[in-house]
């Protein structure tokens, strides 16, 4: 398949600048030339940019498929066969928004990437980390806090979303498991959470040898663990044992910021989820013991990228929405739009989420040879990035060389 997209003006995501108008040929599920003139050879598929704005396909660097809806007493009841078709109704829907790039951080998500490549499914390319690794009643332990059962300290319980694992032995039994089946890296949880039932927010989950045990296998597979953290505590547990990357951060301080600077740490704040749960969570069957602890939540985190960001960590670009949130997705272009420049925003999501892909040159650019993943948009990202929020900011999607969706023609 031969795409031309023609006439629109291009973001050059290395000098974060607008150039144009750009031509663009698209052979396969590559780029195979970026022009000023139109490219010579017959085409089989022609989107017209005139007047719009062309852009690489987004990456988000945090989802999560396996959490198709936010009435979690629910989610537990689903049948495998409720909770697949469920995931990939997310997945479609993302790959509509112009997601064409999702980093999962956490759940069973093998077979609905196998599905999504069989095409039994639409969806965005999932680089995952697999089943999360949690102690018991942490934040990836979904039991509730009355299930009775005979202890077993070397027993791992394994569920929809993660491994329950205790101890040095069982953490690494459960890191080599995923890395087995294909995780691309490794998640851990380090702090307590909103979404789980059982544990304190402001807990410190895991020890320094347990987490030490899950970053010696990551580094012996030549990829990285990151760590869901909220409170300075719980990510310099997780940093200062090897974790690479930290999840969410909203509580972090100056001091703990500039140790993750110095160590190279990345940071990957998602602050619509909290949002999200404080707008409609109640309406939409979220318990009151998970409401109660997001209070607050979204402010941290809000106050936390100018703390990150004057100490020099990495940010990347992630929005952590569950179930039936997802589709506020691009509301994390408005709200990190307010907190930063456009530019700044669209390197966390093109340049640092494409380092954490292990994809750089492949995915958030636009050039011969990278993968034909493209967004045509109305809005200016430099100028109007909150407006890539709006449900009708996208005229076309093409992810690796296919057009999920064009409305340019209609235009």
């Amino acid at each position: 398949m031969r795409t031309a997209i023609v006439n629109g003006t291009l973001l050059d995501t290395e000098t974060m600048e607008l150039v144009g108008e750009r031509h663009l040929v698209l052979e396969g599920d590559v780029v195979v030339d970026v022009t000023e003139t139109p490219a010579a050879g017959t085409v089989d598929h022609t989107i017209d940019a005139r007047g719009r704005f062309v852009l690489p396909g987004f990456i988000d660097a945090h989802v999560h498929h396996v959490i198709t809806t936010m009435d979690f007493p629910r989610l537990q009841r689903l049948s495998p066969v409720e909770l697949a078709l469920g995931m990939g109704k997310l997945a479609e829907a993302t790959l509509r928004r112009g997601f064409t790039t999702v980093r999962d951080t956490g759940g069973d998500t093998a077979g609905l990437v196998r599905a999504i490549a069989a095409g039994l499914c639409d969806g965005p390319r999932i680089v995952r980390s697999g089943r999360v690794i949690s102690q018991t009643g942490g934040h990836g332990d979904l039991d509730s806090a009355d299930r009775s059962e005979a202890l077993c300290a070397c027993q791992i319980h394994t569920n929809s979303l993660g491994h329950v694992a205790d101890g040095p032995d069982a953490v690494r039994l459960a890191v080599r498991t995923e890395l087995k089946a294909g995780s691309d890296f490794i998640k851990i949880m380090s702090s307590g959470g909103v979404a789980s039932p059982t544990d304190p927010f402001d807990a410190i989950q895991y020890t320094a040898e347990e987490v030490r045990a899950a970053t010696i296998e990551t580094d012996h597979r030549h990829t990285y663990a990151t760590s869901h953290a909220y409170q300075p505590d719980a990510i310099t547990l997780a940093i200062e044992n090897g974790v690479r990357c930290i999840e969410h951060g909203n509580l972090v301080d100056t001091p703990t910021a500039d140790r993750m600077a110095e160590l190279g740490v990345t940071m990957v704040p998602t602050l619509v989820t909290y949002w999200a749960m404080q707008e409609m969570g109640a309406k939409l069957g979220m318990p009151e013991r998970n409401l109660e602890k997001n209070q607050g939540v979204f402010e941290h985190g809000q106050q936390s990228i100018e703390i990150a960001k004057a100490a020099g960590v990495d940010l990347g670009f992630g929005t952590d929405l569950l179930g039936e949130a997802q589709p506020w997705q691009p509301r994390e272009f408005a709200i990190r739009a307010d907190l930063e420049p456009a530019a700044d925003v669209l390197r966390s999501m093109y340049r640092v989420n494409a380092r954490l892909c292990g994809l750089e040159g492949v995915i958030g650019v636009l050039a011969p040879g990278s993968s034909a993943d493209v967004v045509v948009s109305d809005v200016d990202p430099l100028a109007e990035l909150p407006r890539l929020a709006e449900p009708d900011a996208i005229a076309a999607v093409v992810a690796r060389g296919r057009t999920v969706m064009d409305a340019t023609a209609d235009a």
